[in-house]
């Protein structure tokens, strides 16, 4: 038997490619949207993608199974579980197997076994792989998805908090510890490849380590120790961070398929005064993906800047509404991966790509970075206005006293509430977003925008006494 796992840092999310070496065959689990490494790396180890498998509709990347299958004529296996509204739509006329509880299928000589397990989502299912070729009959692990993590188990308030479906949060939560006390009496040597690892929105406390045991996970994992299920429900539902804004579109684009990408040509612009027409036009984004210690001496009036790197397909998906029309501010070198980041979380209109060096002459905006010091002394002095653009969490734990809380993936709508013809101090927690919030403020109209360095963090350590809750 062949496994290998891919980790997209940017999504904090995991695909593996798990093959039969005598029969060559082979099937991705959870596969993600752009699948050339996955594919060579199959073809390199002498094995041929016949299948794909996914534990459940993701809600926080596109998944690549119908690529598969209509680019490649992979047989998919996709659970059958859960009520109609979240089963699969776009399975006609492609190789589907439907799968329920207890059902089993095999790749080659490499068997999996599919539990049912509801509470991330009610169609959620995991696969207990067992290497029939090489001679073992007990499993060697379960791949989870979005069930089990490292350290946590998956947020059931999704579905309720991105796609609308009211009351699903406390009925999920109750799924969600009824599957764990069946996940429980699995033996404790079976390894668990979870779904997603640290850095992900679909746990509160993802740990970094790619794989774990269910007998580690049983002593440190807080969800698998409590047996109180009141408990464990209230624990769970406590403090979830903020859905991001596009995990509802992407349920439903996973749900009834998400666009087959084909091979395109980017469309480079150099005129700046091409730019500036394109990005006054209602319905086009301009995206600046330089880091911000770049941007922030010079922005198109109207571009957002959100930094290339574990940023960018986040924030993105926060800020850019989908039928919006993107352009690319991105070095020729790294277009290829800003593209696929967006592509990731299918923000697949991108219409235009404009070297940095392009705009040099109609990058009049800008805002200031400044010390704590410095932002302190301005914070006293009026008319201004100070904006936290923190999350919920973080502003309930503490935060500065007379701020206005507006939670950066809201702010293009929020910000305009704002006084334009006040300055406006803005911060985050270690000022990585607030970065990203002072070009929102710019793109918004905005003149006079004030960015603390080292964010809420630097300051509380500078005055602790002036915290307030």
């Amino acid at each position: 038997m062949f496994l290998r796992s891919y980790f997209d840092e940017k999504l904090a999310q995991y695909s593996y490619l798990v093959g039969c070496q005598r029969t060559g065959e082979a099937i991705i689990m959870d596969p993600p949207r752009h699948l050339d490494v996955i594919l060579q790396d199959a073809e390199n180890e002498g094995l041929r993608v016949t299948a794909a498998a996914e534990t459940h509709i993701h809600a926080d990347f596109v998944s690549g199974a119908r690529q598969l299958a209509v680019k490649h004529d992979v047989e998919l296996y996709l659970s059958d579980e859960g009520d109609a509204e979240w089963k699969y739509d776009y399975t006609d006329n492609l190789h589907v197997t439907k799968l329920n509880d207890q059902d089993s299928f095999k790749i080659g000589n490499v068997k999996f076994d599919v539990l049912h397990t509801p509470g991330h989502t009610p169609e959620s299912i995991s696969f207990l792989l067992t290497d029939v070729g090489g001679g073992a009959d007990e499993p060697m692990g379960i791949f989870t998805g979005d069930f089990v993590f490292v350290g946590d188990v998956g947020r059931p308030d999704l579905l309720e908090k991105s796609a609308g479906a009211q009351g699903t949060a406390r009925s999920g939560a109750e799924d969600m510890f009824e599957s764990l006390q069946r996940f429980k009496n699995y033996p404790d040597h079976l390894i668990i490849w979870p779904g997603h690892g640290a850095g992900s929105a679909c746990g509160k406390s993802l740990g970094a380590v790619p794989q774990s045991t269910i007998g580690y996970e049983k002593q440190t994992n807080w969800a698998l120790k409590e047996e109180n299920k009141q408990s464990f429900v209230d624990e769970l539902l406590r403090e979830q961070p903020e859905a991001p804004a596009y995990f509802a579109q992407m349920k439903k684009v996973n749900k009834f398929g998400p666009a087959i990408l084909e091979n395109s040509t980017h469309n480079w612009v150099s005129d700046p005064q091409e730019v500036v027409k394109w990005a006054a036009q209602k319905g086009h984004f301009l995206l600046d993906t330089r880091p911000s210690k770049e941007a922030e001496k010079g922005l198109v009036p109207g571009s957002i800047n959100i930094p290339l790197g574990k940023m960018l397909p986040n924030w993105a998906g926060w800020l850019v509404d989908y039928d919006e029309d993107i352009a690319l501010i991105v070095k020729p070198s790294q277009a290829d991966e800003a593209i696929l980041a967006l592509q990731s979380i299918h923000l697949d209109h991108i219409v235009m790509l404009i070297e940095p060096e392009s705009i040099e002459s109609i990058a009049t905006a800008s805002y200031e970075t400044v010390s704590k010091e410095k932002f302190e002394e301005l914070k006293e002095k009026a008319p201004v206005q100070i904006v936290d653009v923190r999350n919920d969490t973080e502003w309930q734990e503490g935060h500065m006293e007379g701020v206005q809380h507006k939670m950066l993936g809201y702010l293009r709508e929020e910000g305009k509430k704002l006084d334009e013809e006040k300055p406006v101090l803005i911060h985050c927690q270690s000022g990585a977003r607030s970065a990203i919030a002072a070009s929102v403020m710019l793109s918004l109209g905005f003149k006079e925008v004030i960015h603390l360095e080292g964010g809420f963090g630097a300051w509380k350590e500078k005055y602790p006494d002036k915290v307030t809750k």
